[in-house]
């Protein structure tokens, strides 16, 4: 396939996309949804047959977590189709309207990116997700998988692309990328791709954004951590940080590494250490903390490693400032919480850490689109432009100013016949 080709007349097609209506939108996934749910058994085989030939190659048992696709992910990806429904259109909507002379009114309305790239790695989930924001958000959508999913991921799309393009979506609405050279082509089409969203392990996000002249929004990295203040209640705090850990290792908002007031060490420590341990956790740890509990010694200038397995790194710290300063220099600005009583503190850290999400008494787990209710997400931003966090719909429209005249010429205002007078209206629908 020639993916440039392929995607110059996505690019033609984008504004098809971008004009079709809430309606034609919604059914077109609700018709995905029930292709999806009619046809389980064939995508089950195909996960099967894929799960099968990664274990005989020996991939890691983190990534083989990502690659299932199951009766319980089915769901999942349906429920969120599902929200995303219900969702408002997060197009043509009017962020700004103001008059700046009598019968010149300006707009600033919301519109489709364009033309989207989603590049990712062994989640056959991500596919249905994606497709999903990009179809609901009128955006058309490249989507590369990961090679160990690749029976998955075709089975997948076909059924979705199928279910959309009869509904009323147009052709170049959707387009898969199956070959590994393509991911290349892809990376060199600047000028018919408007954003590359890339997931996957930081090597593979970092060759993405130092190999293309297309913006890039992702994160490279899940070095989250979890800070126990001295005002930490034990009791609450160590469930949090056994789920923020063990509910999912693979996933990059999974907690990395722990930091506790030296003032509660001697209390919390054990506790904890008993707990993850008892959950199947390795700890790693200063030797200061190893001195409390048993722990493999670590250097300080590992702490910046994402270990996605049943693994932790424990440091012990003499104040919030801090452990504001080691995630900031260690971290990955994704997201990081503070176990604490103290609202001050609680303010005081999320005020001072630089990450995406900062969060008081709670699983880092939480950081995810689906369960902000932004109907499933493309991916993790840590960037500061555009879009940060979990990147839903509104991570997907930008926006267009539209200016409505009735002659005016710009050479009356700057002679001075005429002169501005602004004035915000209340936003009419664009």
């Amino acid at each position: 396939m020639d993916i440039r080709n392929e995607v110059r007349k996505m690019k033609e097609d984008s504004s098809a996309m971008a004009a079709l209506s809430l309606e034609i939108r919604n059914q077109a996934l609700a018709d995905a949804a029930a292709a999806l749910t009619a046809n389980r058994e064939e995508i089950f085989a195909a996960n099967r047959a894929d799960m099968d030939a990664a274990k005989e190659s020996g991939v890691a048992p983190a990534v083989m977590k990502r690659l299932k696709f199951d009766e319980k992910k089915l769901t999942d990806v349906i429920e969120g189709i599902a929200d995303l429904i219900r969702l408002p259109d997060p197009l043509s909507q009017v962020q700004l309207c103001r008059e700046l002379d009598e019968g010149l009114t300006l707009q600033r309305v919301t519109c489709p990116i364009g033309v989207i790239g989603i590049i990712f790695e062994a989640r056959p989930d991500a596919l249905v997700q994606i497709s999903a924001l990009c179809i609901k958000s009128g955006n058309c959508a490249v989507l590369k998988g990961g090679k160990e999913t690749s029976r998955t991921n075709k089975v997948l799309f076909n059924l979705i692309y199928k279910a959309v393009t009869a509904s009323g979506l147009p052709k170049g609405c959707m387009l898969q990328a199956e070959q590994h050279n393509e991911i290349d082509e892809l990376l060199s089409c600047h000028d018919c791709v408007d954003l590359l969203i890339p997931r996957g392990s930081n090597q593979f996000v970092q060759y993405i954004m130092n190999n293309t002249k297309i913006p890039v929004m992702g994160h490279a990295d899940g070095v989250c951590h979890i800070y126990a203040d001295e005002f930490c209640d034990l009791e609450k705090a160590i469930p949090i940080l056994v789920d923020a850990k063990t509910q999912y290792t693979a996933a990059c908002n999974a907690v990395e590494t722990l930091l506790v007031h030296r003032r509660i060490a001697g209390d919390f420590l054990p506790a904890a250490a008993k707990a993850l341990t008892g959950a199947g956790v390795k700890l790693r740890g200063t030797k200061e903390a190893a001195d409390i509990i048993s722990c493999e010694v670590m250097g300080e200038e590992e702490f910046d490693t994402e270990y996605l397995d049943l693994v932790l790194s424990v440091k012990l710290v003499d104040s919030l400032e801090e452990a504001v300063a080691h995630i900031n220099r260690f971290g990955s600005h994704h997201t990081d919480c503070i176990l604490t009583e103290n609202q001050e503190n609680a303010l005081k850290f999320m005020q001072l850490t630089d990450s995406a999400g900062v969060y008081q008494n709670c699983s880092t787990r939480f950081a995810d689109g689906f369960r902000y209710g932004f109907g499933a997400e493309v991916g993790i931003s840590t960037g500061k432009i555009h879009a940060r966090g979990p990147v839903g719909l509104e991570g997907l429209v930008t926006y267009k100013y539209k200016l409505f005249g009735s002659g005016q010429i710009v050479g009356d205002y700057a002679s001075g016949k005429k002169s501005f007078h602004f004035k915000n209206l209340d936003a009419i629908s664009s």
